[in-house]
């Protein structure tokens, strides 16, 4: 049996599952595909029911929460992991100001998206572009407004941005749970068998991926592109915690939470209905 399972080429992606995929552990007669896409491209796929097993921001997940459930292990979740508006301007900026501004967003599905409407629910003239591209168009024109995640988070101030405000740090202060933004999940009509033991084998290549570091293995690096080891490395140690091995009751809670709102900015009913979102 062959599972065809999306992720991202981001560092902490990549390092979770290299081992899973690539046949270093043991899994059996059950092969992997992997297919690699950044973040709203899965979330996209997920919304089309296109993959077995899929990394994708949680808001995603909510959408396609009856056709799949969450695993216990692979997640992101954390404290100070979140998403950062930034800007070229140098002036501080007012909600009121920000509310009135064009703003770069890294996808509509994405929880950095969700997290940016909490914080500034009045704010409506949205562009979403791939993460990687808001960066550099933002150091083009300073009436603009942009949203950052992944390893962005560690070049902004380099390339002459400034941050108007951590929206993890507003999501962990108001709400005083860790920031879940990503998850993985797999179609509800797989056994509960092969769910569980689905969850074990990524533990499995996750400590496998420990063990080696600090080494970085080919699939990291050529997946990385121009990235820094430097860079590469925080980018694993910010992501890849307790909480992708196993959720646990605080990481389930935190994302109760944040399905919570989402139903919220939906203008949906708060119950989670007949479906639960962990296996």
């Amino acid at each position: 049996m062959k599972l065809r399972i999306g992720f991202s080429p981001c560092p902490n992606d990549t390092f979770i599952f290299d081992a899973l995929v690539h046949g270093k552990i043991d899994t059996g007669e059950i092969q992997f595909e992997p297919i690699l896409e950044d973040v709203e491209t899965l979330n996209e796929w997920a919304l089309a029911g296109k993959l077995d097993v899929t990394k994708l921001s949680f808001p995603a997940f909510f959408s396609t929460r009856n056709h799949y459930q969450l695993l216990d292990a692979g997640s992101a979740l954390g404290q100070g992991v979140g998403p950062i508006l930034v800007t070229k301007d140098t002036v501080p900026l007012t909600a009121d100001q920000i509310n009135h501004r064009k703003v770069l967003l890294p996808g509509s599905n994405t929880t950095a998206h969700l997290l940016f409407s909490l914080a500034f629910p009045a704010a409506t003239q949205k562009e979403f572009l791939i993460f990687s591209a808001i960066e550099e168009t933002l150091q083009k024109d300073s009436e603009l407004v942009g949203v950052l995640i992944h390893e962005n988070r560690f070049t902004y101030e380099k390339k002459g941005l400034n941050k108007i405000v951590d929206l993890g740090s507003f999501w962990e202060e108001n709400w005083q749970v860790p920031i879940p933004l990503g998850g993985i999940a797999i179609r509800r009509s797989f056994t509960y068998e092969l769910k569980k033991q689905l969850e074990e084998w990524i533990r499995k290549s996750l400590a496998l991926a420990w063990a080696n570091y600090p080494q970085l293995s080919p699939f990291v690096q050529l997946h990385a592109q121009e990235m820094e080891e430097d860079i590469m490395r925080k980018h694993i140690t910010l992501y890849v915690n307790e909480y992708s091995r196993s959720l646990g009751e605080t990481g389930q809670h935190a994302i109760h939470v944040l399905f919570k709102k989402y139903m919220e900015l939906q203008n949906k009913p708060s119950e989670e209905n007949q479906f639960s979102l962990f296996v």
